[in-house]
Formats: structure tokens, sequence, C-alpha cells
């Protein structure tokens, strides 16, 4: 669909999405079946918005999917709103709960259909393991089915990205890009999957603290931006990063993956610590196992990490270091993402 820009208006998420809808959305039927979007950790990390109402990113990114890791959503027609995580009913007023059905009144536009969301999450909720990504993926393919939207998969994972920028990036399995686009309207910023697999790649998740954040991810990015001169240096970083992490999958070339996906990482968190007030997400901790990981590559393994907005590690491995990996992070959580 071709969409003109019209300057006179604030371009706002309800203004583009009502441009890819009928005149009327309604439930196709009482319930759907249940959908899933996996989590993803991303490589080159996106860290900055141009656009804050249309969480439209300063910068590329590229991430890896979790596999079996994320989120699971089904909507039914209801009497009442009701959103349900993890078994449990989520108060009306709760922060989670104003969320999700925000996301859906975009769609339904004050119509009188209430619903029942129920979603499940086997990673840990607001704690830097990306579970609003999978959560806001799952939410966006489960209100395509709901109403019959049969949007198409760029339309998607740009609407997924209003409800958290990541989710994009969730809608697919393996390594994704996320392009930052350029149009006003945000929607040549949308997520795609890359074609190559890499069979021996391992995820290992350190979980350091699964509580939720002090400072969520979109209150951080906003801090860094406005208050970090050091940010000015990172959209260069995370385009010559992106760069180098496409040679490396295309090459399967393990060192240069995990060496880019490291600084990249760690670049990231540096203009955090040198925004103000400063901005930390590591614990003692977290620390901890990165002098592990770099002091396990001295001794010659090749274990590389990551991290997001948060205290947690995602170490980088290829299959024949796994056994030596989880010798030196007992209880090590291993994801195979291409199985």
């Amino acid at each position: 669909m071709n969409i003109s820009k019209d300057s006179s208006k604030a371009i706002t998420k309800e203004s583009v999405i009502e441009r890819y809808l009928p005149a009327t959305v309604v439930p196709v039927a009482d319930s759907i079946d249940t959908v899933f979007a996996p989590s993803n950790i991303a490589l080159c990390k996106y860290w900055g918005k141009r656009d804050a109402e249309l969480n439209l990113p300063i910068n590329s990114s590229l991430s890896i999917s979790l596999a079996h890791l994320g989120s699971k959503t089904r909507i039914s027609v209801s009497d009442t709103d009701q959103v349900w995580l993890n078994g449990n009913l989520v108060a009306a007023d709760d922060k989670f709960s104003r969320k999700v059905i925000n996301f859906i009144e975009l769609f339904r536009r004050g119509a009188a259909h209430p619903v029942k969301v129920e979603t499940e999450n086997n990673i840990p909720t607001a704690a830097g393991l990306a579970s609003s990504a999978s959560g806001f993926a799952a939410l966006m393919l489960a209100v395509n089915a709901f109403y019959g939207l049969d949007l198409e998969p760029q339309v998607l994972s740009a609407f997924a990205r209003m409800g958290s920028g990541s989710a994009s990036r969730s809608l697919y399995e393996g390594f994704v890009e996320w392009q930052m686009g350029v149009r006003e309207d945000g929607m040549d910023s949308f997520a795609l999957p890359l074609t190559s697999r890499w069979s021996d790649l391992r995820i290992g998740l350190v979980k350091v603290s699964t509580g939720e954040k002090a400072v969520d991810s979109r209150s951080g990015m906003n801090r860094t931006v406005d208050t970090a001169h050091l940010y000015q240096s990172w959209p260069l970083q995370a385009a010559a990063d992106l760069e180098r992490l496409h040679r490396a999958i295309a090459d399967q070339n393990f060192t240069l993956l995990g060496e880019t996906a490291e600084q990249n990482a760690l670049s990231m968190h540096a203009t955090m610590i040198a925004s103000w007030p400063p901005l930390l997400y590591w614990q003692p901790d977290s620390v901890a196992a990165m002098q592990s990981i770099w002091q396990a590559r001295a001794e010659g393994v090749e274990l590389y990490f990551t991290m997001d907005a948060g205290p947690n590690i995602k170490l980088l491995f290829t299959a024949d270091a796994e056994a030596e990996v989880i010798q030196r992070f007992p209880g090590l959580e291993v994801v195979a993402p291409f199985g």
C-alpha cells in the first residue's frame, strides 16, 4: 500500500494502523488457536528512537531467536476486557494489562467487543530477557487471527514494533534484521528473516536476576539519548557492527560473530553509563560472569557474551564447546536456535 505523507497532521499509531484496516473490525470467531512468538536477543542492538510514538529506531539491528523460549497468546470473546498472564488474572489498572488492552484498542477502535487475552511466557517478564518482544509479537499474531485481518508479514512486523520495538524481530525464527527505515509513518521500519542457518551455534542464558528492572528499557533509552554525549558515536558503531555480523553469518565465522556481538553490547552499555543520572543495569554477578568469560577465552575456550538492557548475560558459543561452558556455568540453560 502506498501511503502519502500528510505533514498537516501528526502521525500517530492510530492514524497509521487505520489505513490498513477494513472499515469495521469484528472477531471472526469466539476464540482463536494459541499462537507462539519466540523471544530474541540482539547481536547488533537497537538503542535510541527517531520517533518515540511509533517506536522508530535510530539504527538498524540484528537478532537471533531463542527457539522454544517466548510467549503463547490466545484471544477470545469476553463480557469484559481481561488480561491473564501465566494463568493469573492481571488487575485492569495494572501497567501490563493497560498496555495489552491499549494495543488491542488500536485495532478495534472503540468497538464494543470486549476480549479475554491469555498469555504465557516461559521467560521472566521485564528482566532484560526480551519478554516484551515475544509478548507483543504473539499479541500481534493473535490480533491478526482474531479479527481476520490477513495482514502481510512486513505490516505485522511494523505494527508489532509499535507495541515493543524488538517485537518486530520476534515474528520470525533464526537470524532477523530490523531495518530502521526512513519514512515518517514508519512503514518501512520492519524486520526480515535471514535465510542463513547455523546448526552448531548455541546460546546460554545466565540469569543473574529475574526481577523487574528498576528502570525500564524505554525510560533508559530516552535518558541515554537525551544526556549521554557518548551516544553520538552509537549509530556509526551499530552500522559498522551490522555489516560485520552479516559477513560473519555468511562466512560462518564464529570469532567475528562473537567479537562483534560482545563489543556491540558493551558499547551500548557504555552509552548508558555515560548518561545522567548514570544508568547501570549490571549487578555484581553480571561483572563476575564477564570476568569468567574473559578468563575462559584466555584459557582457549571460544566463548563470548551479549547483554540487553538488564543484568542477565547471554553466552555465545558453538556445540563443540558446550560441555566446557556448562562446566564453567553450572545450571546454564542452553538454547540451540536452529534445532
